[in-house]
């Protein structure tokens, strides 16, 4: 592990120790009593005082990159020209060109590098796409999200232009993914609307509207705004309800409803409920397998630089106040 960051000892870490085919055995920190004491807490039998000491150690197989996004491309590269596997947070990095970079070094490396959108290893996500494929809700028309919190602290890397802070990279990017994993297809255009914090210059209230021919997305996200995350599928027949859409809790079961539009007071629901089950536990155990297996990753560089080309385009529209297309600007 790469860092000291909260998603990585609160969260990848305990689940990836619970998984199958990893061993997590250490972190790595540019301060070595943070280290100490994040690998003395989580009981990892190594720490490091730099980012490339774990890196060069030749015990480690693979690395997995939660550093802010400026530096995901860079150590990303890093780890791979030493060798390594890597399984990196989103968004891969923070802008398609750079990400571009990832995809060269893979092909020339042989190694085995991933974007972390844990969310499509979840079982409610697979089974949403499922009952859309089986025509569950008919023809489909549009996916409406939202995914928010409320953060004003000025060091929060979230809120720093420079580390590529800011609601759609942060969690914005989330509501493209899932649309795109939905539908398996790209969108043909995008708008996009931004409001910016006037203090910290980030996007603190970011809208976008994709289209996919016959089917929009139409989704918000904020950094200043009442925590809350929910996504609607919507067909000609009936409609899915994903509760807990992204931060899928670990610890309880999860629960999304089927309802084929009977009636306004939930006539026509169907509960689906899920066991309990940690995504985070699942991304790393498909990951681990596919590096050894020798197997291709569950979710190709060339879907993140899709995703990375569906951010650049909102931000694109929201500058130019018209559709904008993804992909016009920078793909190789």
């Amino acid at each position: 592990m790469l860092g000291v960051a909260k998603i990585a000892t609160d969260k990848v870490i305990p689940a990836m120790q619970q998984g199958e085919h990893a061993s997590v055995i250490g972190i790595a920190s540019r301060d070595a009593a943070k280290a100490r004491a994040a690998a003395a807490r989580l009981g990892l039998p190594k720490s490091y005082g730099s980012y490339e000491a774990i890196i060069d150690d030749p015990e480690i197989d693979a690395i997995y990159n939660p550093l802010p996004n400026h530096l995901h491309v860079p150590w990303t590269l890093r780890a791979i020209n030493a060798g390594k596997h890597v399984l990196c947070e989103k968004p891969i990095g923070l802008t398609v060109a750079e990400a571009e970079q990832l995809i060269e070094a893979r092909d020339r490396s042989k190694r085995k590098v991933q974007e972390a959108f844990m969310v499509r290893t979840h079982p409610q996500w697979l089974a949403a796409r499922t009952l859309v494929a089986d025509g569950r809700v008919g023809d489909l028309r549009a996916m409406v999200g939202v995914f928010s919190y409320f953060n004003q602290d000025p060091s929060n890397i979230r809120n720093v232009p420079a580390f590529g802070g800011g609601a759609l990279m942060d969690i914005g990017c989330y509501l493209i993914n899932t649309s795109r994993f939905i539908t398996g297809r790209e969108p043909e255009r995008v708008a996009g609307a931004v409001e910016r914090d006037p203090k910290f210059g980030t996007d603190r209230v970011t809208s976008m509207l994709l289209d996919f021919g016959t089917m929009h997305l139409a989704g918000t996200c904020s950094t200043q705004m009442v925590p809350w995350q929910r996504i609607h599928i919507f067909g000609t027949r009936g409609q899915i309800d994903i509760k807990i859409p992204f931060n899928a809790p670990p610890d309880r079961a999860c629960e999304i409803v089927v309802d084929n539009g009977k009636d306004l007071y939930g006539g026509g629901h169907e509960l689906l409920t899920f066991p309990v089950c940690d995504q985070y536990t699942i991304q790393g155990d498909l990951f681990s397998k596919a590096v050894l297996d020798g197997t291709e990753v569950p979710e190709p560089l060339e879907d993140s630089i899709r995703n990375m080309e569906c951010i650049e385009a909102v931000f694109r529209s929201a500058e130019s106040g018209s559709w904008e297309r993804p992909g016009k600007i920078g793909r190789s």
